[in-house]
């Protein structure tokens, strides 16, 4: 029997496959390849759990993004000795004000540049074509003209048939407005009685999920709760911080060079910037339009704000207040945004940045452990090894 098994133990089977750590990495890959594959076909099953992540999806975003940027402010209260429940009602009393504000006094104003942006919007195509027919009867500029005739030409049936669309299709716009206003209005009712017991329990979060684990799995699962919980509150802060500062800048910038709607357009601005690299360039569309119609002056005018601006926010706000913290290269973040942009629209824009930073910790996480129990990278663990015992000593 004992001979059997030194055999075996020196089969090629045994060295090839047995005892084969790429092998086994394999079949552990080939294994949740067939999960994935029959999770596809039992899709009646996973159907209700999908229809319940949908309904308390934007609630439960809604409240994670609140939590962030509130969660600080109710630290810095409990630590000047109030208490916690009373820290947090200080708190929603002042978001209830600043809502009666924004409803009494901005988006009033907002509406009003909105509306008139809408009436004008005729006079403003008069002036552009105007300025485009002078451009075109110049002599120095006559090579172009067949060009931009035509370019003209396809912008006009594109209008008209983007037009017949949307009367082709309002119907089901209406019904889906319908949908997404009664799930906006849910996600407002039940998102404040989330984010207070998330504010009031929050620290307590992850201890309640690690208690259901095994006791050698609770230290490292808590490790990777506590680095994706960072990851995400210095991106979300950081973000909306940024926003807002860009907000400013473009409303003060713009009221200081005369262009029309400065505060739609700064707060507008502000908001695309919360889409990284690709939201500063979709903020100057409308600007740029308007500056055109004021004129050339007014079109470098408002170049040269940009180009304040982006050197403001690039060399100083973004460096000082979101610096390296998601630890992405940008050409990563472009492609993550044009990969969930693609497949889920706006939403996937706002949030595929946060979703890819906490992908990539759980990610790191395990590659780690598979560094260490797999024997494949022996070299390079114990040269950590060796670092942390260094750091450690000095």
């Amino acid at each position: 029997m004992r001979e059997k098994k030194n055999k075996f133990f020196t089969s090629w089977f045994y060295k090839w496959f047995v005892n084969n750590q790429v092998a086994t990495f394999l079949l552990v890959v080939l294994l949740i390849l067939i999960n994935l594959f029959l999770f596809t076909k039992v899709g009646y099953v996973i159907k209700p759990i999908v229809s319940f992540v949908e309904i308390i999806l934007l609630p439960m975003i809604l409240t994670g993004l609140l939590y962030y940027l509130l969660n600080p402010i109710v630290d810095w209260l409990e630590r000047l000795k109030v208490s916690r429940t009373v820290a947090i009602s200080i708190v929603f009393v002042l978001i209830i004000i600043l809502l009666v504000w924004g409803l009494g006094v901005a988006i009033p104003n907002m509406q009003e540049q909105i509306v008139s942006f809408a009436r004008n919007v005729p006079i403003y195509i008069q002036n552009i074509e105007k300025q485009v027919s002078t451009l075109l009867q110049d002599e120095r500029f006559e090579q172009f003209r067949p060009a931009v005739i035509e370019m003209m030409d396809r912008l006009n049936e594109q209008v008209v048939s983007f037009a017949q669309k949307l009367s082709s299709s309002a119907v089901g716009w209406a019904g889906n407005l319908i949908s997404t206003a009664s799930q906006i209005i849910v996600a407002i009712l039940i998102m404040p009685f989330i984010l207070f017991y998330l504010l009031r329990d929050g620290k307590d979060l992850k201890g309640h999920i690690t208690k259901f684990l095994p006791t050698d799995w609770r230290q490292p699962v808590g490790t990777v709760l506590s680095d994706m919980n960072s990851q995400l509150s210095n991106y979300v802060r950081g973000q909306v911080t940024v926003a807002v500062i860009v907000a400013l800048m473009f409303s003060i910038f713009f009221s200081i060079i005369g262009l029309n709607y400065p505060i739609t357009l700064g707060i507008l601005a502000g908001f695309l910037n919360l889409i990284p690299y690709l939201g500063s360039f979709l903020a100057m569309i409308p600007a740029i339009i308007l500056g055109l119609v004021a004129g050339p002056f007014m079109l470098v005018k408002v170049l040269i704000v940009f180009m304040i601006e982006q050197t403001i926010e690039g060399r100083f706000v973004t460096p000082l207040i979101i610096g390296s913290s998601l630890s992405i290269h940008p050409i990563t973040i472009l492609f993550v945004l044009l990969t969930s942009g693609q497949m889920y629209g706006v939403l996937g824009v706002l949030l595929g940045i946060p979703i890819y930073a906490s992908i990539k910790v759980v990610l790191k996480a395990i590659f780690e452990w598979y560094k260490q129990y797999s024997g494949l990278y022996e070299e390079d663990f114990s040269q950590e090894i060796d670092k942390t015992e260094v750091t450690s000593e000095q």
